[in-house]
């Protein structure tokens, strides 16, 4: 495997997997986080003089077709991007409308110094989510060196992700820098974290998050739970949760987690008190009550001003925090003041010394929202690749380019 930032790019073509896997509405990019993620790799590469070949995946074409008989692959074009990506560059970016045709590979062969393509979405082809061999050595022909930068999809044994990199000898296979930084940031909370290292762990189900708190609970010694995945543990207990979220069938593995931890030295901590309404909605009537206490026909939809002194004080006292998942629904103003105390609570422990990173798209949405994504250590842009990479699993993308040439 070879480091990208010392290699010298002149007069080669990379070929880049990237994640621009972004939201379109009505033909414009409504956020375009993850293309600005991928630009200081594109760039190192321009800089050096050599060009760059783009492919990424956008959606779920051939399923929702089937779902759908509406649509038509021009509805999952990337094509969209392009003028955008050429902004951000200030250079043109050519387009091949295919991925895997002869035309493609002559647009990459007649590529020059400092050109970009960008090809057609690798999902049209079924090949690409199999992880065809044939597939991904047709495409591996179009550059000379092959650079992952795609974090978003390292979970996948995809085509483009993690089959490819066989067909590049060790020294011209390489993570990118957002893959580079992702690796590090996820590396330093796993192995390297300094204690107190607090996990926050928020969201709709526990279901989602069972492997990841079961694999922290040999890393971390706190995990705080909140959001509403925390009243599955509350009726476990025995409390009252009146018409909170709750995963009935999983109160049995709710109590066997609280033993683990105990046995494990590690502390969990619960939302004392909840902001609790009297139905899902941005309008609905609110009050307060203790989060094993919410009274019938009403359900906790945010952590109450008790829970956040508690949580802030562990997340203050923390020199390491891992954020995945909010704390209420964030999305209706009446309950994000949860979610947004405990972002500003991380932010206060990053000031003072401690590593933040934040992962997972709601958590990652939330320090967008609240504008606070260049106050924390590192924001990932990989949803559930993270996930994966702190269940304890290892992911193909990754594993791909370690892997020494066969």
């Amino acid at each position: 495997m070879s480091n990208f930032s010392s290699h010298n790019f002149k007069d080669q073509r990379a070929l880049i997997r990237v994640d621009f896997n972004v939201p379109i509405k009505n033909g414009e990019i409504t956020d375009d986080t993850r293309i600005r993620g991928a630009l200081p790799t594109i760039r190192k590469v321009l800089a050096d003089g050599g060009s760059v070949i783009l492919m990424s995946h956008w959606g779920r074409p051939l399923k929702d077709i089937e779902k759908k008989p509406n649509l038509t692959l021009a509805d999952f074009s990337l094509k969209p991007l392009v003028a955008h990506l050429g902004q951000l560059l200030s250079t043109e970016v050519h387009f091949a409308d295919d991925c895997n045709s002869d035309a493609a590979a002559q647009k990459a062969k007649d590529l020059k110094p400092g050109q970009v393509l960008l090809l057609e979405n690798l999902r049209y082809y079924k090949q690409e989510e199999k992880g065809d061999k044939d597939f991904a050595e047709k495409l591996a022909k179009l550059g000379d060196v092959y650079v992952n930068d795609a974090f978003g999809t390292a979970h996948r044994a995809h085509a483009s992700t993690a089959v490819i990199a066989q067909f590049f000898p060790g020294d011209k296979k390489m993570f990118g820098l957002l893959m580079e930084g992702e690796v590090k940031a996820a590396e330093e909370v796993l192995h390297n974290n300094k204690r107190p290292f607090t996990a926050i762990i928020g969201g709709a189900k526990v279901s989602d998050k069972i492997l990841i708190i079961e694999n922290l609970l040999d890393k971390a010694t706190d995990i705080i739970i909140g959001g509403g995945m925390a009243y599955t543990f509350f009726k476990a207990e025995g409390g009252h949760i009146g018409n909170s979220l709750c995963e009935e069938d999983r109160l049995e593995m709710a109590l066997d987690l609280l033993k683990k931890a105990d046995e494990k030295g590690v502390s969990i901590h619960l939302p004392a008190d909840s902001i609790i309404a009297d139905k899902f909605a941005g309008d609905a009537t609110t009050s307060s009550a203790l989060s094993n206490e919410v009274p019938a026909n009403w359900m906790g939809l945010d952590i109450g001003p008790m829970a956040i002194a508690q949580f802030q004080k562990i997340i203050r006292e923390s020199k390491t925090i891992l954020w995945n998942g909010p704390m209420g629904v964030f999305e209706m103003e009446k309950f994000q003041h949860g979610t947004k105390a405990i972002a500003e609570a991380v932010v206060e422990a990053t000031k003072h010394g401690a590593f933040s990173l934040v992962g997972g798209g709601d958590s990652v949405a939330a320090v967008n929202k609240f504008h606070l994504a260049d106050k924390v250590s590192y924001v990932s842009t990989g949803g559930g690749a993270m996930l994966e990479y702190f269940e304890g699993k290892e992911l193909p993308g990754i594993a791909a380019i370690k892997t020494p040439q066969a």
